[in-house]
């Protein structure tokens, strides 16, 4: 082979390298957009952080009407802080300390596969919360959202094609990550790490939030915050059961880096396990 033959097959090698490098990139960039579906979709929402001036005295003014449905939608639609898409992304430590809260591990498998056997408490409603987002984000699958979310919801509820999570799921699968779903070399792992009670109605109704990190990786990793609010309402159904309740979807909840001074601003709790039931 000529000297001239070998350095176009040098430059050729070199340049398909480069470019399967940079197809991996793109495939972490595209999966990350799509789990962060949330964080992105509202651009109206999306401007430099800042508190609603009225945020607490909305949930006041919620946790002090009668119990019931008004009460339950007006803690639901009060505003949380908004950020910015760069808030999900790893941030600069916090010098202060933030609060802590303890999450009560699951102790049994419940319908579809979810992790369930968590104790009638707000912690309890979160843990839950968890284990439903963990199930469907890391199957990447609108089919499971779907089965899950039947299993898990009550009548009233946000229906699954309007369900955030599913919104998710669409959203990865439509931006061309989804052809790596099946992959070997992908996963899709959810930890939670931050959360917040930002409401209740009595013992059997809390809006509960949750901050998940959600790492994702295809031959590299990558990492977002994502944080996800939802109506936990308490049934009796097989022998007892936190539900998504009925209702409108609650105002989003912000995402951020958690330990950042803006992931305590926005109220986030670093999450501590537990194995007290």
């Amino acid at each position: 082979m000529s000297s001239a033959a070998v350095a176009d097959d040098e430059q050729w090698g070199r340049r398909r390298l480069v470019l399967t490098v940079a197809g991996m990139a793109l495939a972490v960039v595209l999966l990350l957009a799509g789990l962060g579906y949330a964080v992105y979709s509202a651009l109206s929402s999306t401007g430099p952080a800042s508190a609603t001036p009225t945020k607490g005295q909305q949930i006041q003014a919620a946790e002090q009407l009668p119990a019931g449905a008004a009460r339950r939608d007006a803690i639901a639609a009060a505003a949380m802080l908004s950020v910015p898409p760069e808030a999900s992304r790893p941030g600069k430590p916090s010098p202060k300390v933030g609060a802590g809260i303890a999450i009560p591990s699951a102790t049994t498998v419940g319908p579809a596969r979810v992790p369930s056997g968590f104790p009638h408490t707000p912690e309890g409603a979160i843990g839950q919360l968890a284990a439903i987002e963990a199930t469907v984000l890391q199957s990447m699958s609108i089919e499971r959202a779907h089965e899950v979310h039947a299993a898990w919801s009550e009548p009233g509820a946000v229906a699954a094609e309007d369900w955030e999570l599913t919104g998710n799921i669409q959203a990865f699968l439509a931006s061309g990550a989804g052809q790596y779903a099946g992959d070997l070399h992908t996963a899709v792992v959810t930890t939670p790490v931050g959360a917040q009670v930002k409401g209740a109605d009595g013992t059997d109704w809390v809006l509960a939030c949750v901050l998940l990190d959600v790492k994702a990786q295809i031959a590299t990793q990558a990492r977002i915050a994502y944080g996800h609010c939802e109506r936990m309402q308490w049934s009796p159904r097989d022998g007892g059961r936190w539900l998504i309740g009925p209702g409108p979807a609650p105002a989003r909840a912000p995402s951020t880096w958690p330990g950042t001074d803006l992931a305590i601003e926005a109220g986030w709790k670093t999450v501590t396990p537990t194995t007290d039931q």
